[in-house]
């Protein structure tokens, strides 16, 4: 494994243990030839998965997209990574057990949505701003005002 901070080849591992959801192994590793230590996943792919976009474009399915889209969304938020790892996680495996080689963008968001929502609503309402493009305040007013009545119900 490659070094993120020297680019050396060599590396150690240190810990090797299953993620909270049991789908990866996190392994700690450290490198032989600067010392820094860093962390990898290990996780099994099951098959290539298209997203098909809005536009007809197909793109491979991109699992650190998704993470860094739900990590900005719940960012200052108190959601621990392991929890948005979940949730990635848990929206990849639906993904791949459909048994479907292509999943529309829309779909893709409408899950992601669903898990935010879940988890919390500062963060549902922030994914939903991009994902809906929300483009004016009033559009936040509304959105916000029916997680509220949801909530309520």
């Amino acid at each position: 494994m490659r070094c993120p901070f020297c680019s050396c080849d060599n590396s150690q591992v240190k810990d090797s243990r299953p993620t909270e959801d049991g789908a990866a192994i996190r392994r700690r590793r450290q490198c032989e030839e600067c010392g820094a230590r860093f962390t990898t996943f290990e996780r099994v792919q099951m098959r290539d998965i298209i997203v098909v976009k809005k536009d007809g474009r197909r793109q491979p399915f991109d699992r650190h997209k998704l993470t860094r889209s739900v990590t900005l969304a719940c960012r200052k938020r108190p959601i621990t990574a392991d929890q948005i790892e979940l949730l990635v996680s848990s929206i990849q495996h639906k993904i791949e057990t459909s048994g479907e080689n292509e999943v529309e963008a829309i779909r893709l968001g409408q899950m992601t949505m669903e898990g935010l929502r879940t988890l919390d609503s500062v963060a549902y309402i922030r994914f939903a701003s991009v994902y809906k493009d929300f483009t004016e305040a009033r559009d936040f007013e509304d959105f916000a005002r029916s997680v509220i009545e949801a909530a309520r119900e």
